[in-house]
């Protein structure tokens, strides 16, 4: 039987017992032929994207939902009222990522050792009921109560993307990893779409700010029975593949490795030093890190910018809110029908294409903010257009960075995605800190600048060293040792991610 793989031929295949190049050739294109239908690895696909979807819907709930909570008689008066003050909230909203960024390199040990859907269904299902018993603990422990809730939920969510990345890497094989990989973590943006859009009508609704909680917490729950039944942590697990798609994947992924396919599956030690002298994995954590520190400046405070300084109170309007990241949502998938037009005429490599994109995700953005920073306070409408085209350049970044982890060690994806999360994490906590200590009269346009200043020279030296010293291929501490001599005698690959 014929196994037809998208994107047609993607290079040489060292066949075993195979003198014939040929013949080589032959079982090459016997494999990867021309399989472009959507197969399972499609719907483990889908699955990912919904689960990032709950995920960030159960991230984002509390922050749209807080408004109503402090101020319910507006909304419905016919539930709880918390008088918290201003601290109060930003301590609220800051204890997820308290927990978050603890479970990050522990989630990518994890993942490795017991599959990314157990990890990945555990953390996700946890942090779901605890979205439902939101309500019940904000009346029984106030803020207090709420806000342990909010660090255990981070530190569930901190399993999220090692173990995503994890399932990835044994998922996606190079031609697909780029799209599938946007298509999965798109997930981010349409869970914050859907949950700011709503937030609005369901507050107002019979059910109050409470189904805010009970909804986003309840669809987790959903998804959570959905993929325990027919998630896979890879493609050998699941029980609904068939033969043919699961040797196109297991082939794929052994093309890239180069490792014999006798050789005998070892339990690989993480190198912790070898990763962290990798000068190809520093810069992808400073990659990581510049596109964190923007994207949560102007998460953060960007609706201060607009109401003090242009007068536009964004936050008042849930839908103008969310256009942003639905602007960022719309833009990944064009970026990724770039990406695999591209690559399909075999005329771009691997690491061209990881630069290319993440310089479009970073260096347009850094322009545009550096405009926005000029906006007349009168011009609120063109402050809108550069901050939706700033947010949606940033969706080329997952054909950049966020794949990179992938093309430097498919063995430790997840533990290379969970040691780079954490460290974004972290300057997602420390930048808006630095905007309050910048911005001392929320007036004043000229400090709002210096925040703007900041950010785009973020982005100039975070992509600047990635575009320097930046690689895609996969790194000698990835394989076990008796796989590297073949490493150091297969030929290099030109880009395969269609």
């Amino acid at each position: 039987m014929r196994i037809i793989c998208c994107g047609g031929n993607s290079g040489k295949m060292d066949m075993k017992n195979n003198s014939d190049p040929k013949k080589g050739d032959e079982a090459v294109a016997e494999t990867e032929g021309t399989y472009s239908g959507l197969g399972v690895r499609h719907f483990q696909a889908f699955l990912l994207f919904c689960g990032l979807t709950v995920a960030y819907a159960s991230r984002v709930n509390l922050s749209v939902a807080v408004v109503a909570m402090t101020d319910a008689a507006s909304v419905n008066p016919d539930y709880p009222e918390y008088d918290w003050s201003e601290k109060t909230k930003s301590l609220l909203l800051s204890s997820f990522f308290w927990g978050y960024v603890i479970t990050q390199v522990p989630a990518g040990q994890l993942a490795r050792k017991f599959g990314g859907k157990v990890t990945l269904l555990s953390g996700l299902s946890i942090c779901s009921v605890l979205n439902i018993l939101t309500p019940l603990f904000a009346d029984l422990g106030g803020w207090q109560l709420v806000c342990a809730l909010r660090v255990v939920e981070g530190l569930c969510q901190g399993f999220v993307f090692p173990s995503v990345h994890t399932i990835l890497s044994g998922w996606a094989v190079p031609r697909e990893r780029a799209t599938l990989g946007t298509y999965v973590y798109v997930g981010n943006q349409f869970g914050t779409i859907v949950m700011m859009a709503t937030s609005g009508v369901l507050a107002a609704s019979a059910g109050g700010w409470p189904s805010i909680f009970y909804v986003s917490g309840g669809i987790g729950c959903v998804w959570a029975v959905a993929y325990y039944f027919w998630g896979a942590s890879s493609p050998a697990q699941c029980k609904q593949i068939s033969q043919e798609e699961l040797k196109l994947i297991e082939m794929g992924l052994a093309e890239e490795s180069s490792a014999s396919a006798d050789q005998p599956k070892v339990h690989l030690s993480t190198p912790w030093l070898a990763i962290f002298s990798s000068p190809a994995f520093l810069v992808l954590i400073v990659a990581h890190s510049a596109h964190n520190w923007g994207f949560w400046t102007l998460l953060t405070e960007i609706p201060s910018y607009m109401k003090n300084i242009l007068g536009k109170d964004i936050k008042s309007n849930a839908l103008l809110s969310a256009l942003p990241y639905f602007c960022m949502f719309c833009m990944s998938f064009v970026f990724s029908a770039i990406s695999d037009q591209l690559n399909k005429r075999n005329c771009i490599s691997t690491v061209t294409s990881r630069k290319l994109f993440n310089s479009i995700g970073l260096w347009i953005p850094m322009v545009t903010l550096i405009g926005l920073a000029y906006v007349d306070t009168d011009e609120s409408t063109t402050a809108v257009v550069l901050l939706c085209f700033t947010v949606g350049m940033n969706g080329s970044t997952y054909l950049g960075y966020q794949m990179n982890h992938i093309d430097l060690s498919p063995n430790f994806a997840g533990v290379l995605m969970g040691i780079t999360n954490c460290v974004a994490n972290i300057m997602s906590i420390i930048a808006p800190l630095l905007v309050g200590f910048i911005v001392t009269n929320e007036h004043d346009a000229t400090q709002w600048r210096v925040v703007f200043f900041i950010a785009a020279g973020v982005y100039l030296v975070g992509n600047g060293l990635f575009v320097i010293f930046g690689k895609a291929n996969i790194q000698p501490w990835n394989d076990p040792p008796a796989s590297k001599q073949a490493r150091r005698n297969s030929s290099p690959q030109v880009e395969s991610q269609n």
